[in-house]
Formats: structure tokens, C-alpha cells, sequence
């Protein structure tokens, strides 16, 4: 046995025994709560750093007993012991992460600062891994031989992958490079989403009655309640947390007040203790350095390796069509919104970037006489609840039965079993539907546990949460929603399915560990549903007066669902080319301010506000993931437009059709290329027609360009 082999056991006994003293961190043995679930009671911020350590030392020994292997290397030995070894380490960091978001604490924080250090050496120390990378490697070139199945073939695919995009092929000063590239990366990014955390924590906007013209009761209300329960009773506190300020900009009749929300929301971590500016340089130059390390001009062209889009150019391909398709549309809708203002206000008005939700919400409510507000009453939290469930019964006979006997992370979480049409378990799904100050800004699916097949063949189901924040019930009235918070609410239970519904052997392929455009395709297919008649007739219901919600206000919000589609297409795409500017740097930006204004020209609805930027908050590709992968939301919206025309074409809820769209999209996880999953679900390529269709755009004259946007 080798010598570091038996080094690391010896640590981990000593470890062992040095903690025999006390009670054993609830870490270290296979949770045994219901369904396996984690004893969330038992978890304290004491035991993060003891579980991370011993499940980098358990996962380092497993690395080394697959090096050490005498046997010549093959797929059980090698690429399946890799993707089972670190049990004890996932067991740890499938509960610290998803609690970091949604609970965190300033324990959390500075745990997660250390560990990303600790983490990313072993991970790093896993692809640079000589010996480990020459078995993998060897494995990959005898795979013509070894009769593996489409699974297995798949998991052998992304395992030499993995190792190959990670700098496995990178020898003496460059390997070391990129050692230290990786571990600064993760201090970075770990830095950026706490700063954007702690700055959002910090704002508390005090408003007298007289600020509060045009606010709807239910932020009036809220925002006593607020205040009052930190002293301040008379006053009404409102802050940055988004069904706060989105409500806020939206019906303030007070520009002043409006435009002093947005430069406080969009001046976020712009300068200051929790400033981004030099984070959001340092993460971008980094990422460029490691990808020319490994071989890329760019990180986006090193990024999208593992991608439907495959190339920086399919995405701005994508970026440009939708440009050059919507703009005409945009065009014509701030033309229309400034007239409408102009005679609302009796004088000429210049649409600034606060005063587009309010004066878009007004012409809404006229040209619509649709105002969001009156679909509240409709949307209790509990209906909601019934109905989106509901949604998958119809589809795919699921069955949520709430379990008090689970243990929950927070008072406002709920825990349930899932459970199948022919009564098998499915999994566990925890719901989180409201804001506070552990809880980080948005909303998101993520998972304490992925399904997979154990070594000894038992299958591991699924835990599941989704996570928003949602308008809170007050004391008079409960959690009333608004059609966009049920849309939410609709897309992140889609991507609550795609894990839940998982089918596959390995964790690593199951569920939405997909290529990352097409990841949002289950979420953002379960969105179609909002204006649906035979959908919300099954739940939509006037909290008071049981009155099922009227065709008139349904056939409004469907009418208005178009409006405003090419604003919000248009603000997209800024997002979109935001993030491959940063991702498609070939030198480090000096200017940030004037990187971003350029890199969003194309795509510009409002000229630039001094101070307010979106780089600096921009989690989802700083801290988030979707670094040079933000252009998948409107990728996914392709597929989805596409997929959702096939269940009109066939009814809504068509048992045929929802079987397909299970089998071949929600049940095959990563297991596949997901075009050849779309296609044998759909019999064909999606295109842009049924997007264009759906927001009533009419499809451009000409072919665009690639659009790449000029930069120096």
C-alpha cells in the first residue's frame, strides 16, 4: 500500500478518535432521517469545517485506492469508483451550499471562504491527478471495445472531458499555474456572492405616509409591519428585496422616490465595503488565463465545449436573430409607452429606467384594463400551491403529500413525498416561499441529495427544494400572489421535476446536470401554463369569495402576456451579451463602466445612468454558474416555445405527449446529448417561428449577422 495511502488513514483514525471525546458530528454516517433525509435539528455551524476536512481526507484516500489499483484500468475500477468516491464529502456539501443561499449565517460565510480554498486544491489535485488522469485516459481510448451502453458511454464521455478541460493535459510550471489560477477563482466568486448578499442586507428605506401615493395595500401594509417590528411603529420600511422594490416601482406615483429605489437597487456593490469592481476584473481575467492555459483564445470558447451552442459564434448567432427580430417591436412599444405618458401627464415625458414598470403598468391597465393587482385575490399562496402540484398530476401522475415528519431547515420551510401514480416513492420536495435576511435575493431549485443507483444496486431517490420570496402574509391577509410570482413559482417546480423525475445510474448525469442550455428548457416549458384556462380553473380562486378567476381577467392577462415582449426580450439579450463581453475578453478590462456600456450598445433601451451598473450584482455569472452561459435562458425559451406548440397541437395535456416529454426530457438527466433527446421528442430541430409566434413578432426581412458587438 502506498505510503500517502496509509498517511491519510492514519489521519482519518486520528481524526476518528480525537472526536470520540464528543458527539459525532451528525456528518459522518449516512443520514437516517425519513426517506434518508438530513437531520437538519442536529446541523450547527460548529460542524461545517470538522465534515468538509474529514470528507476531503475520506475522498483523497478513495482517489488513491483507484491510482493504486493494480489492475489494469477499465470502467468499473476506474471511471465508476470515480464518480462514487467523495460520498462523505457530496453528503456535507449538498446540505452547506443549498443552506448558504437559503440560510445562511455569518458562520456560514466565513466557513465558506476557508473551504473554497480547501475545495478547490482537492479538486484541482483530482484533474491534475497524473496517475489518475492516465487510467481515465486509458479507459477513453479503449472505449470502442468495451460494449458500453448509451449511459455508460455518456459518464466515460464526460469523465475524459472533464479531466481534459480541466488541465489534465498540463505539465511542470503550467499545471501549477492553473492550480493557483482555480484557487484564486473560487476565493473570487465566493467573495462576489457574499458582497452581494451582505450589501442587499444593509438597505432599509424609512417612508413617512406621505411618500406612499399609488402603493398598493399590500405594501402598505407590509411595510408597517416592517417597520414596527424594528421599533419604528408610524413609519413603513421598504427595502431592496425584489417583491419590495419591484412593487415599489410599479405603482410609487412618486418619481422622486421611484428614481431614488432604482439608483440605490442598481448602485449596488459599486463602491464601498462590498464593492464588485475590482471582483468582476479580477473573475473575468482569471477565467481568460485559465482557458488560455488550456488551449482557448477565450473562456466562453472554452466554456461552451460542453454545449448545445458548441461555439461563441452559434451564440451571438442566436443573440443577433433575436436582436434583429425584436428591436422593430421595442421600437414601436417605447414609442407608444412615451405617447401614453405624455397624455397621462399632460406634458411631454422622457421614459427613464425608473419610470418604465410605472408607466408600462398603467398602459397595461388601459389598453388592457389589466392591473396585476387585481389578480392577487386569486393567488393565494395555497391555492397556488394545489394548482402548480396539480400540474404535474395531470401530466405525469404525481402525487405531493406533505410530511411534518421530515425536519426542515426553517420554520417557513414544508416538506413532502413525492410520490408516482402507482404509488412509489419519487422523492422528497421542500418548499421555501419567503424572503429574509439569511436568505439571498431571487429564486432557484437545488437539491440535497441527486438520484443514482447505490454500488450495492438499491436507488437512491431524490430531495429536492425550491427556493423564492414571494410576498409575505401580513396579519390580515395571507400570501397573495402575483402572476408573475406564480410564473415563478411555475418555473423553478419545472426544474423541481427534471430532478425528481431522474431515471439514471449516476448522480453526475441525473437530473439537471445537463449541458446548461438546456436546463431550462423543464422550467421555462412549465411557464406556458399561466394562462391556460383549463390549468388555473383548477385552483384560481378568489381568496374570499371562492369566485373562480373570470374569463374576462384571464383573456386580459393573456392578451397582455405580449406586452412588453420585446422590453423584456431586449433587456435579455443585454444580459446575454453582457456576459460574453466578460467572456470573450482577450485582455484584461481596464475601464469596467465603459466595458459594460459598450458591451450592451446593441441592445440599449435607456441611455446610461452614472452609477448604476449590472455587472457588479450580475450573480448568475460571477458566483452563480452561468459564466458565458446566460444566452441558455433564451436558448431554452427556443425549445420551449417549440415544445409547448407540439402540446397544443395534441391538447395541453395530452397523456401521450406528456409521456414523451417525461421519458425523454425529464427522466434522462445528462445520459444523452439533449438535441437528440429534443428531436426524439419533438421529431425535429426547434426553431425561433413559435417564440416569434407566441410574442406576436414578426420574423426579420434578412438574415442577421453573427452581431458580435464592437469592443476595444
Amino acid at each position: 500500500m502506498k505510503a500517502k495511502t496509509l498517511y491519510i488513514i492514519a489521519l482519518i483514525t486520528a481524526m476518528a478518535t480525537n472526536i470520540t471525546a464528543k458527539a459525532e458530528n451528525v456528518f459522518f454516517h449516512e443520514f437516517t432521517g425519513v426517506h434518508g433525509t438530513a437531520p437538519f435539528s442536529q446541523i450547527n455551524d460548529s460542524l461545517w469545517s470538522e465534515a468538509i476536512d474529514r470528507g476531503i481526507a475520506l475522498a483523497q484516500a478513495e482517489i488513491d485506492a483507484i491510482t493504486s489499483n493494480p489492475a489494469p484500468a477499465d470502467f468499473d475500477n476506474t471511471i465508476v469508483a470515480l464518480e462514487r468516491s467523495g460520498a462523505d464529502l457530496d453528503r456535507v456539501l449538498n446540505i452547506f451550499y443549498p443552506l448558504l443561499s437559503a440560510n445562511s449565517t455569518d458562520a456560514m460565510m466565513e466557513v465558506a471562504m476557508t473551504a473554497s480554498q480547501k475545495l478547490s486544491d482537492y479538486s484541482t489535485s483530482i484533474t491534475l491527478n497524473e496517475p489518475l488522469w492516465q487510467r481515465v485516459a486509458a479507459v477513453y481510448d479503449n472505449r470502442a471495445n468495451l460494449n458500453l451502453d448509451t449511459e455508460d458511454a455518456m459518464l466515460l464521455q464526460r469523465t475524459y472531458d472533464s479531466f481534459a478541460l480541466s488541465g489534465a493535459r498540463l505539465q511542470g510550471e503550467d499545471r501549477e499555474e492553473f492550480r493557483r489560477l482555480n484557487a484564486e477563482l473560487s476565493e473570487l466568486t465566493t467573495r462576489f456572492g457574499q458582497n452581494v448578499l451582505r450589501e442587499m442586507n444593509t438597505y432599509e428605506i424609512y417612508l413617512t405616509s406621505d411618500d406612499l401615493a399609488g402603493l398598493p395595500e399590500s405594501s402598505i401594509t407590509a411595510a408597517a409591519e416592517a417597520a414596527e417590528a424594528k421599533g419604528r411603529a408610524g413609519e413603513y420600511l421598504f427595502t431592496l428585496a425584489q417583491p419590495v422594490y419591484s412593487a415599489f416601482m410599479k405603482y410609487s406615483e412618486r418619481p422622486d422616490l421611484r428614481e431614488r429605489m432604482y439608483r440605490l437597487y442598481n448602485g449596488r456593490n459599486t463602491s464601498g465595503e462590498y464593492s464588485n469592481m475590482e471582483n468582476i476584473v479580477r473573475i473575468a481575467d482569471v477565467r481568460r488565463r485559465i482557458a488560455a492555459l488550456l488551449g482557448s483564445d477565450t473562456y466562453a470558447a472554452h466554456s461552451l465545449q460542453r454545449t448545445m451552442a458548441e461555439t461563441p459564434d452559434a451564440v451571438y448567432d442566436l443573440l443577433g436573430r433575436l436582436r434583429d427580430a425584436y428591436r422593430p417591436a421595442l421600437d414601436a412599444e417605447m414609442q407608444e409607452l412615451a405617447e401614453f405618458a405624455a397624455e397621462l401627464e399632460g406634458h411631454p415625458v422622457t421614459i427613464r429606467p425608473w419610470d418604465y414598470s410605472y408607466y408600462s403598468n398603467k398602459l397595461k391597465a388601459a389598453k388592457y384594463s389589466f392591473d396585476e393587482e387585481a389578480l392577487r385575490p386569486y393567488f393565494r399562496l395555497e391555492n397556488v400551491i394545489d394548482g402548480v402540484f396539480g400540474l404535474a398530476t395531470r401530466l405525469y401522475g404525481l402525487q405531493f403529500t406533505p410530511n411534518d415528519s421530515i425536519e426542515v431547515y426553517h420554520p417557513d420551510v414544508k416538506a413532502f413525498d413525492v410520490t408516482d401514480a402507482d404509488g412509489s416513492f419519487v422523492g422528497v420536495l421542500y418548499t421555501d416561499f419567503f424572503p429574509r435576511a439569511s436568505k439571498r435575493p431571487g429564486a432557484w431549485m437545488t437539491g440535497f441529495r441527486d438520484e443514482s443507483i447505490a454500488a450495492d444496486g438499491t436507488r437512491v431517490r431524490p430531495h429536492v427544494t425550491i427556493v423564492m420570496n414571494f410576498t409575505k402574509p401580513t396579519a390580515d391577509t395571507p400570501s397573495l400572489l402575483t402572476p408573475y410570482e406564480v410564473e415563478t413559482f411555475l418555473h423553478e417546480f419545472g426544474h423541481a421535476l427534471h430532478g425528481l423525475l431522474a431515471d439514471t445510474r449516476y448522480a453526475s448525469l441525473s437530473g439537471t446536470s445537463v449541458y446548461r442550455d438546456f436546463v431550462e428548457l423543464p422550467s421555462q416549458f412549465n411557464e406556458n401554463y399561466l394562462t391556460e384556462k383549463e390549468f388555473l380553473d383548477g385552483f384560481a380562486r378568489h381568496y374570499q369569495t371562492g369566485e373562480t378567476l373570470p374569463q374576462e381577467l384571464l383573456d386580459r392577462l393573456t392578451a397582455s402576456q405580449r406586452y412588453g415582449a420585446a422590453y423584456a426580450c431586449m433587456r435579455q439579450l443585454g444580459f446575454g451579451y453582457l456576459d460574453m463581453a466578460w467572456h470573450t475578453t482577450t485582455a484584461p478590462v481596464a475601464d469596467p463602466v465603459a466595458f459594460e456600456s459598450a458591451a450592451i450598445d446593441g441592445v440599449r433601451i435607456f441611455p446610461d445612468e452614472p452609477g448604476a451598473m449590472i455587472s457588479p450584482q450580475f450573480s448568475h455569472i460571477f458566483s452563480g454558474g452561468y459564466a458565458a452561459g446566460y444566452y441558455s435562458y433564451k436558448w431554452a425559451e427556443v425549445l420551449d416555445a417549440d415544445a409547448f406548440a407540439f402540446f397544443k397541437e395534441n391538447g395541453i395535456f395530452d397523456p401521450a405527449t406528456a409521456d414523451s416529454f417525461r421519458r425523454n426530457i425529464l427522466t434522462r438527466g445528462g445520459t444523452e446529448n439533449p438535441a437528440e433527446l429534443y428531436r426524439r421528442f419533438r421529431g425535429h430541430d426547434a426553431t425561433i417561428d413559435a417564440l416569434l409566434e407566441r410574442d406576436g413578432i414578426e420574423p426579420p426581412a434578412h438574415e442577421p449577422s453573427v452581431a458580435r458587438p464592437a469592443r476595444d
